[in-house]
């Protein structure tokens, strides 16, 4: 397995991954992915990463997205992590999470956020493993299908970027 950088031309493959966990109710609250411009669009330029197999098959993807337009928030970012179905449980996301750590402080990044919804056993360990801690529950912070759900407010801070 390689890790590159995710670009236009892998978001085939990312979409369907993307879709795949959509369609689980347990990833997010998107309920249909977006096209590539506005994916794109909604995601930092950096810190864009696929992991692909020997057949250069897209085992899964991770990116960040911006908390805030306000410049004081610059260091702080929400990440995505997706693994596609057919890859689960083989170590793919936590390859993924921990580069995503590496590139993101490569990029000044103090601060990394997750939002899980507290069913999604496998990503709140994830994310344990990878060093985040839960920071606080936002009860009823929105409707999937009709139904209110909680989500998890998961944070890393950096060791290495915005320490004195």
């Amino acid at each position: 397995m390689k890790l590159v950088a995710l670009t236009a031309a892998h978001w085939p493959q990312v979409r369907a991954i993307y879709e795949e966990g959509i369609a689980t109710g347990q990833a997010t609250f998107t309920t249909q992915a977006p096209a590539w411009p506005d994916w794109d669009q909604s995601h930092l330029p950096h810190s864009r990463l696929v992991l692909l197999n020997e057949e250069e098959q897209v085992l899964g993807w991770a990116a960040l997205s911006p908390v805030s337009s306000r410049c004081v928030y610059g260091g702080v970012a929400e990440l995505s992590v997706y693994v596609a179905a057919a890859a689960r449980g083989r170590g793919v996301g936590r390859q993924l999470l921990s580069a995503l750590v590496a590139e993101s402080e490569a990029h000044g990044i103090w601060t990394l956020q997750a939002g899980i919804f507290p069913e999604n056993e496998a990503s709140r360990c994830l994310h344990a493993q990878a060093g985040f801690r839960e920071v606080g529950r936002r009860e009823r912070i929105g409707q999937l299908h009709g139904r209110w759900r909680d989500t998890l407010l998961l944070e890393r801070r950096s060791a290495v970027v915005g320490t004195p």
